[in-house]
């Protein structure tokens, strides 16, 4: 069993920067990788950021590739989204997930749902004001 609590969010403007957090109860959370969602008011979940277990391979939707950093302590059983200049469109509710297996699946368009997913964390919010 693993248990996710993600921290980090709050309230920021309009091009500043956070960063998340999600903590991993458990010994095996090295064996997991590791994915961050998000969904915004009246929206579905969606796919934001992936890692694998040895930080290796990282994933991220296009709308805030080269703003996010994905990544992981496996020492600490902590992964991290740094985030960088925020719009407001990156408002939202972020949540952490784990998944067994590759991180490729987060690649594919069921993983990309959040489909499949071992472990939920119960989210934190963002909110970017303009």
């Amino acid at each position: 069993q693993v248990q996710l609590v993600e921290s980090g969010g709050g309230l920021v403007q309009a091009g500043g920067s956070l960063r998340l957090s999600c903590a991993a109860s458990g010994r095996t959370f090295s064996s997991y990788a590791m994915g961050w969602f998000r969904q915004a008011p009246g929206k579905e979940r969606e796919f934001v950021a992936a890692i694998n277990w040895s930080n290796e391979s990282t994933y991220y939707t296009d709308s805030v590739n080269g703003r996010f950093t994905i990544s992981r302590d496996n020492a600490k059983n902590t992964v991290y989204l740094q985030m960088n200049s925020l719009t407001p469109e990156d408002t939202a509710v972020y949540y952490c997930a784990a998944k067994t297996g590759s991180s490729s699946y987060f690649k594919t368009e069921r993983g990309q749902t959040g489909a499949g997913m071992a472990y939920w964390g119960k989210g934190t919010l963002v909110t970017v004001s303009s």
